[in-house]
């Protein structure tokens, strides 16, 4: 690639000066670090590793600090071309064992899963969206090793999951979703529930969207998690919530949805953002090297 075209791509992607309280201009890039990074910080993972890092070689300084990986944010919208599980290992890598949480959307398998896990020892979030397809053994061998995991969300994307071994292999577990967008009053399925009861009494938030958890799943939940204040059972029309069910439920759950509430907010909603896109598709160049990206195939 010729040196004069990479020169003025970089110019096209260099930031526009900025202009101080007393009408003087200074440049982006000799601000001091702790303040760009916490500018960078307002991005998304894919914006920082595709544009951000590559904008001057202070800016690449700090996006190379450890400090700033200790949350990864990435969703696959559509683009074409882009290697998200490269992408998603380098900023593990970036982190340097210093990631605590990672929210995955619409990418994902077991060996990505088993990279992070085996990485990430103080991972306290773990969200995957519409991961395709969870199949248990190779995603739940990688949360075993997470013992630290506070939060876990599976929404969408997965089948029979070892709830069990997660729950014995996730002691400080307090958030667990396990939600689907759709349910069929013809499956009744308490297994999950059950496991739920047995292995994860400290949770205080759980959402079984569109779970096919019966009267007795339910009763057991209220049984033995009792630290719980939220209690998401939208779809869950196996449930009939009357009498002293109901009573109990509304007596111990401070923030309790029910089977028929609305649905407008959950994530499988049209409007939800968690479909929302947010990265510009362009080509770039490295600041240091005429080269593409590496992250597109």
């Amino acid at each position: 690639m010729a040196s004069s075209s990479s020169s003025s791509q970089r110019e096209q992607y260099n930031p526009l000066p900025l202009k101080d309280g007393v009408g003087e201009f200074r440049n982006w890039a000799d601000l001091p670090p702790e303040l760009t990074s916490s500018i960078l910080l307002h991005l998304s993972t894919i914006e920082i590793l595709r544009n951000a890092q590559i904008v001057c070689r202070s800016w690449r300084r700090v996006c190379k600090d450890p400090s700033m990986w200790r949350k990864i944010d990435m969703r696959n919208n559509g683009i074409f071309g882009y290697d998200y599980d490269r992408m998603c290992r380098h900023a593990v890598d970036l982190s340097e064992g210093g990631l605590v949480e990672i929210n995955m959307v619409h990418f994902g398998n077991d060996s990505l899963y088993s990279y992070i896990a085996e990485r990430s020892s103080n991972l306290r979030c773990l969200r995957l969206a519409m991961c395709y397809p969870l199949r248990g053994n190779g995603f739940v061998s990688a949360v075993m090793k997470l013992s630290f995991l506070e939060e876990l969300d599976i929404s969408q994307g997965y089948t029979q999951l070892d709830l069990k071994a997660i729950g014995h292999s996730c002691p400080l577990l307090k958030t667990f979703k396990l939600n689907r967008p759709s349910f069929s009053r013809f499956v009744k399925y308490d297994d999950e529930p059950l496991a739920i009861a047995e292995t994860m009494p400290e949770l205080r938030h759980l959402e079984l969207f569109g779970n096919g958890l019966t009267n007795s799943g339910l009763e057991a939940i209220l049984d033995n998690c009792l630290h719980l204040v939220h209690l998401d059972l939208r779809r869950c029309f196996n449930i009939n919530l009357v009498g002293d069910l109901e009573k109990r439920c509304s007596e111990r759950i401070r923030d309790l949805r029910r089977p028929d509430d609305s649905t407008a907010d959950s994530p499988f909603d049209a409007s939800s953002d968690i479909y929302s896109a947010g990265e510009d598709d362009y080509d770039f160049y490295s600041d240091d090297s005429d080269v593409y990206n590496p992250y597109y195939d």
